[in-house]
C-alpha cells in the first residue's frame, strides 16, 4: 500500500503541482475534506472518502484496500496542515507515507499583493489561543490563516488595543472565481464581513525598538506617581530574564515603566499591568501609547482579585500590594509554580514581608539592596545625591 500525502495549492486543480496532479491521477482512494473532493477533475477516481480528522483520516486509511491512496490537503503540507497530527498516527500503524509540497495561501497572497513573504511572522488563528496583538508587535508583517478567529474578528482584536489605523489586506477565496483582496485598515476591517475562506496579513504595529533594559527616567510620564528609577528597573529585568513569548504581570505598576519595558525586551510577549490607582491608570495608558507597546495591556484593579482572569504568568514583578504581599505571592505561585517573580521594597516592612511570603511558599529570598548616588552640579563641583535605598527579592530566578 502506498501512501501519500498531496497538497491542493490554491483548491483548484491549476493550482496544484504537475507532480501532484500526476499522483492523483493515480490515486485509487482520494481522503480529504470535501471542499477538496469536490474540486478534483473527473479523471480522478470515484474512491473519494470524506475525512478531516487525523484519528478518522488514519482509520481512512486503514480502511483503504487499494494499492495507491493519497490523503489531500488545501495549501502546502508542511503550513499548519492537517499533514502534521497525521503523519505519526501512520507511523504507528507501520505507514510510512510520502509527502508532497504544494503552493500555500501565503505564498498567493504575497503574490496578489506584489510583496516578498521570506520575511512575514506566520500565525495561526485556528486555535482561541491566537494573540493578533502579540503577533502584530514582533516587528514584521504578520500573515494570519483565519480560523477559531474570522478575518474581522482579527481586526477587531487590533482595534481593541488601539491598532485600529493599522493597515491590513484581506484575501478571499484565493485562487476562486470570486477571490477578493481588500486593502483596508483594521478599524474597518472590523466593521466588514468577509468570506469564512480568508487569509489576513497586518503590517507591522508601530513601536520603538528593542534596546537593552533601564531606558533614562525622563523617557516616562511620571506624574505624581512613584515610580522603579532606572538603576533598579534594570536590575529587575535582568532577574526576571523574560523569554520571548513568555507572559508578564507587573503588579502594582504605578507609572508602567517596567511593564513598559517587559514589554519592549522581547518580539510581543503579553504583559498585564495591574493598578487600582485611577492617575496611575492614566500615566500607564500615556506611556503605552507613547513607546507603542502594544502588548501591554493595562488591568484595572487590585491584586489578587484583579489577577484571577489574566493567563498563567512566567515572569512577576511586584512593585506594590497594598498590604496584601501573601495572598498576591500565593497567587501567582497558584497559576504556575515556576513563576519568576522579583519584588521591590523601599521600606525595611515590605522587605520583611516579601521576605516572609516567598518562604511561607517554599522558595528560598534571594534579597539584593541597590544604593543609587546621581550627580548633582554644585557651582564649578559636582557632588552626588543619593537615592533611597531599594532591596529587590526574588524568587525562582537562578
Amino acid at each position: 500500500m502506498n501512501v501519500t500525502l498531496v497538497s491542493a495549492g490554491g483548491g483548484r486543480p491549476e493550482t496544484m503541482t504537475a507532480e501532484c496532479a500526476r499522483v492523483l491521477e493515480q490515486a485509487q482512494c482520494v481522503i480529504g475534506a470535501e471542499r477538496l473532493l469536490n474540486a478534483l477533475p473527473d479523471q480522478c477516481t470515484a474512491r473519494r472518502v470524506k475525512a478531516t480528522r487525523p484519528a478518522d483520516v488514519c482509520q481512512a486509511v486503514l480502511d483503504c484496500r487499494e494499492e495507491n491512496c493519497v490523503v489531500l490537503y488545501s495549501g502546502d503540507t508542511g503550513f499548519y496542515s492537517g499533514a502534521n497530527a497525521l503523519v505519526p498516527l501512520l507511523r504507528r500503524q507501520g505507514i510510512v507515507p510520502q509527502i508532497l509540497p504544494g503552493l500555500s495561501s501565503v505564498q498567493i497572497l504575497a503574490a496578489r499583493i506584489g510583496r516578498p513573504w521570506q520575511n512575514w511572522n506566520l500565525v495561526s488563528a485556528h486555535s482561541a489561543a491566537c494573540d493578533p496583538v502579540t503577533a502584530v508587535c514582533s516587528g514584521r508583517e504578520t500573515f494570519f490563516l483565519t480560523g477559531s478567529l474570522s478575518a474581522s474578528a482579527l481586526c477587531a482584536r487590533l482595534c481593541e488595543a488601539g491598532l485600529g489605523d493599522l493597515r491590513v489586506w484581506v484575501g478571499e477565496n484565493l485562487t476562486y472565481p470570486e477571490e477578493q483582496v481588500t486593502e483596508t485598515t483594521a478599524r474597518e476591517g472590523a466593521a466588514r464581513s468577509f468570506a469564512p475562506l480568508s487569509v489576513l496579513l497586518a503590517e507591522p504595529a508601530p513601536r520603538m525598538a528593542r534596546r537593552v533594559p533601564g531606558m533614562d527616567d525622563s523617557a516616562f510620564v511620571r506624574g505624581q506617581v512613584p515610580m522603579t528609577k532606572q538603576e533598579v528597573r534594570a536590575a529587575a529585568l535582568a532577574k526576571l530574564a523574560v523569554r520571548p513569548g513568555e507572559v508578564c504581570w507587573d503588579v502594582g505598576a504605578g507609572t508602567g515603566s517596567v511593564a513598559v519595558e517587559l514589554a519592549l525586551s522581547t518580539e510581543g510577549s503579553a504583559v498585564f499591568a495591574v493598578e487600582c490607582d485611577e492617575e496611575a491608570c492614566a500615566l500607564i495608558e500615556e506611556n503605552r501609547r507613547q513607546f507603542g507597546v502594544w502588548n501591554l495591556r493595562l488591568v484595572r484593579g487590585r491584586a489578587p482579585q484583579a489577577l484571577a482572569d489574566l493567563p498563567a504568568p512566567d515572569v512577576v514583578f511586584i512593585g506594590g500590594t497594598k498590604g496584601e504581599m501573601t495572598a498576591v505571592v500565593r497567587a501567582v505561585l497558584a497559576r504556575n509554580p515556576a513563576a519568576r517573580l522579583c519584588i521591590s521594597a523601599i521600606a525595611l516592612e515590605t522587605l520583611s514581608a516579601a521576605v516572609a511570603a516567598l518562604t511561607a511558599c517554599g522558595l528560598t529570598a534571594q534579597v539584593t539592596q541597590i544604593a543609587v548616588s546621581r550627580t548633582r552640579p554644585a557651582g564649578g563641583l559636582h557632588l552626588l545625591t543619593a537615592n533611597n535605598p531599594i532591596f529587590l527579592i526574588a524568587g525562582n530566578c537562578s
